[in-house]
């Protein structure tokens, strides 16, 4: 699903991001990438997204080249790919149902299907009784699950989450882990950034660790409790 080819970014002569990194994400593997303040992480996700370029080497998501992606294309290609922030990124002018519904609404879905997808996400967040809230009304743990549903809200194969526990206590966060390990187990691709070592060390997942923008550890396939790889 993921593939990184000896890639670097270099955003001037002073300051390389990342240093021909090399790794692969199956279809349906749960990834952790981690690593010090600085180390690139946040650069490897927008690489992902198409909201930078790769300097050398190249970034292949579903068997796409991205380095040579058309811009027009660019908002196609996130369609596919749900993203899910630390900070949540929720509108609190709107309702929980039309903050999840909003990347459907953007792709002309007819107003049925949206319902039924929206409260089809909400459920599996286990949200669907607070769809006519304000996601201000809700705890710190529950907006990060509306953010998720919204993220998931399209069936995306890919799952990008940048420190979706930083706010949340050890309780929460093993929750907001749990469901992102139900959508690897259904194919979703999930690359999960985070600080957390306790939680990652929880998991038992495979872990991606940059130092200084180069992959110290994780390139190879892990083979995951019960075999899978």
């Amino acid at each position: 699903m993921i593939e990184f080819r000896q890639v670097t970014k270099r955003y001037d002569s002073d300051h390389t991001a990342l240093r021909q990194v090399s790794f692969e994400l199956d279809r349906g593997e749960l990834a952790f990438l981690t690593g010090h303040s600085g180390a690139g992480k946040s650069t490897l996700l927008k690489l992902l997204m198409v909201m930078e370029r790769p300097t050398a080497g190249e970034v292949v998501v579903g068997g796409q080249r991205l380095n040579t992606l058309p811009k027009r294309q660019i908002p196609y290609l996130r369609r596919h790919i749900g993203v899910v922030f630390q900070n949540h990124q929720l509108l609190f002018d709107r309702t929980v149902f039309d903050n999840v519904a909003m990347p459907l609404e953007v792709m002309g879905v007819s107003p049925t299907d949206i319902g039924r997808r929206v409260r089809a996400a909400l459920d599996k967040v286990g949200l669907l009784k607070k769809e006519k809230m304000n996601p201000m009304q809700l705890s710190g743990g529950e907006q990060q699950r509306v953010g998720i549903a919204r993220a998931v809200v399209n069936k995306p194969p890919l799952l990008l989450a940048d420190e979706p526990t930083g706010n949340l206590d050890p309780e929460l966060s093993a929750d907001i882990m749990h469901l992102f390990t139900q959508f690897s187990q259904v194919g979703v691709t999930v690359l999960i950034a985070s600080h957390d070592i306790a939680l990652i060390n929880d998991m038992g997942r495979r872990r991606l660790t940059l130092d200084h923008g180069r992959l110290t550890a994780g390139a190879g396939s892990q083979v995951m409790p019960g075999g899978r790889v």
